[in-house]
Parts: C-alpha cells; sequence; structure tokens
C-alpha cells in the first residue's frame, strides 16, 4: 500500500441493506489483509457497522468476520417490535392527531415502530459502557484507528451533524456540515440509523437527531475534509439503468403508496452518493488535466464504489413472506400486486435468511470485482462512468 495515501472507508445507509456492505467487506479482508482504512464514516444504517469496525480490539479481518456475526445474529423482532398490538397501536397513534385535529394523540407518535430491542441488541454486541463507545480510543491510541465519524441529522436545525472521534481536530469546511468533536456514544448509532418516520429520532445535546442520510448532499465530505485520499464506498443500491418507454396505449397502475416510498427513501440515502462520486471524478480528472490544482493546494482524491449486482427491492420482495404476520398484514395495505420491486421494504427486512443473502451477495460481487479492488487499494486509479 502507498503509505502517503490516507484510505477512508465510508458504509453509507439503508437500513437492512447495509447487511450488503459486510459481504464486501469480508471479501476485502480475506483477500486482501494487509488493507486496513485509517478514516471510517458511517451513514445511517452504516454507523453501525463504522462504529463496530472502530471499535474492535483485533486484526481487521476479525473485526469483519465479528461484524457477520452480529448482522447474523438479527432477526425482525430484535431490531423493532412487530407483534401486531405494537404495529397497531403505532398506526393508531399517527392517526390520532389528524382524525381529532391534534386535539388527542398530539405527543405520543414517535416514529412509527418501537426500537427499543435494537438498543438492547446493540448493547450486547457493541462495545458500550453505559452509553459510551469503548474501544475506539484504545485504536486510535495504537495507531489501528485515525478517525471515526458518524452523520446525523438535527431536526431541530435542519442541517448535518458530523460527530467525530479523532486523534486531532482536522479543519472541515463549512457548508451545510455542523462539525462536533465528541467521544462516541450508542446515543450517536441509534440517531444516525433512524430511518425517517419508520424508527424514532434521538435526543443528542438537547436536540432530536435522525437518519443521518436526509440532508447530506455530499456523503464522501466528512472522509474528505478528515484528509483522505482514497475513498472506498460501499452503496446499497445497483446501479440504475435505462428502462425500456412503455407503449403509449397502456397506462400502468397507479403507484402504490409503499412504491412511492422507496424511490423517497432511495432519493434521500443512495442517489446522493452517485452524483457525489461522479463529482468527485470530475474533479479529479480537471485537476490532472491542468496541473494547478495541486500546486494550489487542491489534491485528487479517487473514489471508488462498491455496490450491488441485482435489485435489493427484488430480493427484498422475494423474501417477503419471511417477515412477521403482523408486519405483513399493514404492508400489504401500502404495497401494490403489480410491484416487482420493494425498495422499502428492502431497508427494514432483518429476517436472517434475507441478512444472509445480502451477505452473500456482496461477497459475490467483491469478488467479481477483486482485480479492480485491489488494483485501487494499492494505489490505482478508478473511473466512474456517466450515465
Amino acid at each position: 500500500m502507498d503509505h502517503l495515501d490516507k484510505h477512508a472507508l465510508l458504509l453509507a445507509g439503508g437500513g437492512a441493506r447495509a447487511a450488503y456492505q459486510v459481504g464486501c467487506l469480508q471479501h476485502i479482508a480475506r483477500t486482501i489483509p494487509d488493507w486496513r482504512p485509517q478514516i471510517l464514516t458511517g451513514i445511517s444504517a452504516g454507523a453501525i457497522n463504522a462504529v463496530h469496525l472502530g471499535s474492535y480490539h483485533g486484526s481487521w479481518r476479525d473485526s469483519v468476520e465479528a461484524l457477520r456475526n452480529l448482522w447474523l445474529g438479527l432477526d425482525t423482532d430484535l431490531v423493532y417490535r412487530a407483534s401486531i398490538g405494537a404495529l397497531l397501536g403505532k398506526v393508531l397513534s399517527a392517526a390520532l392527531p389528524i382524525l381529532t385535529a391534534g386535539k388527542l394523540g398530539r405527543d405520543r407518535m414517535r416514529g412509527m415502530v418501537d426500537t427499543e430491542p435494537l438498543q438492547r441488541y446493540l448493547q450486547r454486541n457493541l462495545h458500550v459502557d453505559g452509553d459510551r463507545i469503548v474501544g475506539i480510543a484504545e485504536n486510535i491510541r495504537i495507531g489501528a484507528l485515525e478517525s471515526l465519524a458518524l452523520v446525523t441529522t438535527d431536526y431541530n436545525s435542519g442541517r448535518s451533524t458530523v460527530w467525530i472521534e479523532s486523534d486531532g481536530e482536522p479543519l472541515l469546511g463549512r457548508g451545510q456540515l455542523d462539525t462536533r468533536f465528541t467521544q462516541l456514544t450508542l446515543s450517536h448509532v441509534l440517531a444516525s440509523s433512524a430511518l425517517p418516520l419508520f424508527f424514532p429520532a434521538v435526543p443528542i445535546n438537547n436536540h432530536w437527531h435522525g437518519d443521518g442520510g436526509i440532508r447530506l448532499t455530499a456523503p464522501l465530505s466528512p472522509a474528505l475534509h478528515l484528509g483522505a485520499t482514497r475513498i472506498l464506498a460501499v452503496s446499497p443500491r445497483k446501479r440504475p439503468t435505462q428502462t425500456p418507454r412503455p407503449d403509449a396505449a397502456e397506462i400502468s397502475p397507479y403507484p402504490a403508496p409503499a412504491q412511492i416510498a422507496g424511490i423517497m427513501l432511495n432519493a434521500i440515502f443512495l442517489d446522493n452518493l452517485d452524483y457525489d462520486a461522479l463529482q468527485m471524478t470530475r474533479v479529479n480528472k480537471l485537476i490532472h488535466a491542468t496541473g494547478e490544482g495541486i500546486s494550489n493546494g487542491m489534491r485528487p482524491v479517487e473514489v471508488m464504489v462498491l455496490r450491488p449486482s441485482q435489485d435489493l427491492g427484488v430480493l427484498a420482495k422475494e423474501n417477503e413472506f419471511r417477515m412477521p404476520k403482523a408486519f405483513r398484514f399493514f404492508e400489504r395495505g401500502f404495497a401494490g400486486e403489480h410491484m416487482k420491486s420493494a425498495d422499502a421494504l428492502s431497508m427494514v427486512n432483518f429476517e436472517p435468511e434475507y441478512l444472509g443473502a445480502l451477505i452473500h451477495m456482496g461477497e459475490r460481487d467483491a469478488a467479481a470485482r477483486h482485480d479492480e479492488i485491489e488494483a485501487f487499494l494499492r494505489g490505482g486509479a478508478c473511473s466512474i462512468p456517466v450515465w
């Protein structure tokens, strides 16, 4: 590895889709054992992965294997309460203020599900002392890690907040990012991974914080401003493909609420990474073409994005029958019978068979791009196609 390079690993959001990242990392850790990123950035459910890797005491390969076991030990009941009573109560809580013009139920609705099971599961499986995540400071002290950054959305201010535990205080640019150097806690992890409306927000410093992907239009920026010169990002979304034009004589069925929700969630969590990586590649080409950027303090930052070879929404639809009956009962009311993909469902399906399939797909996809990945991690460039 080029010791002048500072490598960062960006783990993007997407709820249960973050299990895909584990498979990619497992292949890399097994086949390129001397690679370990100095900077970790976690956004949304990627915060769980980043914190686990950043706090684990041991080799990088062992930390990835332990992360795999964490995901395979999950099921939906260990993430949120999915009984008919719990879900019906949440639905009624959401409807009551609307039906009574806000006179009843105004303070009762905090997310569509109760995520106390996830909090307890992470307390058992992460290195937690009280709320503090221990292990990060020790890994920074021994040089196994330089910086770990988690991103949340401050619902009070509407801005993205980057929480950083680091051995120094690099200067981050302003703009959309509100930067805080801190000792990371389980509250930061739960806040970053709190899917909007579905999972409840988490109070931090007297403000309510939710999913880190909501307002983060430049997902690469935290790693970039922490000094990264080479960023490996794992996106849990298949590259968009050109869809054939429908017959003008045919009118497709009206989109179901679940279909619209899936598009909105993709726009929040996944589209911005594609755009940010594309912009970074364009800037790199400009710097290399002119040669002026480097002399003026600018530097090229190489980016590689790993992504699924298949639509995870289709995989989620195929595994829908594995989810708890109560959840499937309510989900049928939002989904349409013509839906072949279920993007929203792919983010909240935490059944072990589905998570295992995501991990297997990630490992297989990384193996298919092994030569390209190894060349990039050892100093090569990665071109990102324009579409």
